[in-house]
């Protein structure tokens, strides 16, 4: 598919999408190698009882520690909290515990957005006790080097497959949460030869029906999903919104919190896309939902995306040899289907979707940031 982008700007971000698959081993094998290395790091904090951990990103990024803390919390029967670098680095003292033993698990693809190396520098001096795993795709970025080397830090570069040229962040997102997750056990490696295959099989359905849906021309798209796959969704929502420049309006809403005020946005030029739970109890209420929209026939097309995905009178994507796979895997392979639709709405509006924004007010690695210095007796002050 990527050498048919080539006249349309779309080349990177086609390749992007459907390398997965193939990378996903790739990053397993990495792991593998560096299995000793990563235990010997992580053992000993994870053996402290009072170790908090904070996964953190911008963007993209930061959802991927929304996509993995509710099976790190439950795998490691730790304090796992997911934080943006956004929020981090503008108020460290409202959500950094200077007394609590801290790991922070950075997340970058370039690692040179201004936040990812001031979240570093801000949680080693508000916290009495502070240690780093560095997740990136880039060796020569700021964040890989501001750590190489460090007492208390470990740092995991990602094959360079996983760098995305694009601008919206693919195949980074899959193969960092993919990392994290064997990193601390949460996904054995015995599953990724599976999640592989889950994800092969999907790509050329999921493409097909991207396109379906794009040229039905909505001017709306909704993701909704429950707990882990709530982040999927709001990844899935900020594909949308690069993708196409921001001309199509792409929200995302928690399957149970849909009802409380953001149902308001359907009308006939909405598509809803519904990520079902593996969960068989979390899975009765998203297929409550889609039976309540299906009945309700207010919106342009309602999709539900995974293994089992009822018998209702909408589109379904179901995903063979996912059945057994938590949600957290599941996800992987969902996301493939809103990248694919992000490519194909970008491309109905005649846009380059390997550099979609034509204004240049946001670009591939942010710029204009400006860091302000922080201590903790600007803390202490913002406390009287």
């Amino acid at each position: 598919m990527s050498a048919e982008m080539k006249p349309t700007g779309g080349e990177w971000t086609a390749r992007e999408i459907a390398q997965q698959p193939a990378v996903w081993q790739a990053v397993a094998d990495l792991v593998a190698q560096e299995r000793a290395r990563l235990d010997a790091f992580l053992a000993p904090l994870l053996d402290d009882a009072r170790m908090r951990i904070v996964l953190t990103g911008a963007g993209t990024s930061s959802y991927i520690g929304g996509c993995l803390a509710p099976a790190m919390t439950r795998h490691l029967d730790k304090r796992v909290d997911s934080l943006a670098t956004t929020d981090l680095v503008s108020g460290p003292h409202l959500y950094l515990q200077r007394e609590v033993p801290t790991l922070l698990v950075s997340f970058a693809r370039s690692g040179g957005s201004p936040e990812s190396v001031a979240a570093v520098d801000v949680a080693e001096r508000a916290l009495e006790r502070v240690f780093h795993l560095v997740i990136t795709c880039n060796a020569d970025g700021a964040l890989a080097k501001r750590m190489a080397g460090a007492r208390n830090a470990c740092v995991l570069v990602l094959p360079d497959a996983t760098n995305d040229r694009a601008f919206a962040m693919t195949s980074s997102f899959t193969s960092m949460v993919l990392v994290a997750a064997l990193a601390f056990g949460v996904i054995p490696a015995s599953r990724v030869g599976g999640l592989a295959r889950a994800g092969d099989a999907a790509l050329p359905r999921a493409q097909a029906l991207a396109a379906t849906l794009a040229a039905q021309g909505f001017e709306r798209v909704v993701y909704l999903g429950s707990n882990a796959l709530q982040s999927l969704a709001a990844e899935s929502a900020l594909k949308m919104l690069e993708l196409t420049d921001g001309r199509t309006v792409a929200v995302s809403h928690s399957v149970l919190g849909f009802r409380h005020g953001p149902k308001t946005i359907v009308n006939a030029r909405t598509l809803i896309v519904v990520f079902v739970s593996n969960d068989p109890y979390t899975r009765a209420y998203d297929r409550d939902l889609l039976d309540e929209l299906n009945r309700e026939a207010r919106a342009g097309a309602l999709v539900a995306v995974g293994a089992e995905t009822g018998a209702g009178g909408y589109e379904r994507l179901e995903l063979s040899g996912t059945r057994d796979f938590s949600d957290l895997e599941l996800g992987l392979v969902d996301v493939i289907l809103a990248q694919s639709l992000g490519l194909a709405q970008s491309l109905r509006f005649g846009l380059t979707p390997d550099n979609p924004n034509v204004s240049g007010v946001v670009s591939r690695v942010v710029q204009g940031v400006t860091i302000h210095p922080w201590s903790r007796e600007l803390a202490d002050v913002s406390r009287r």
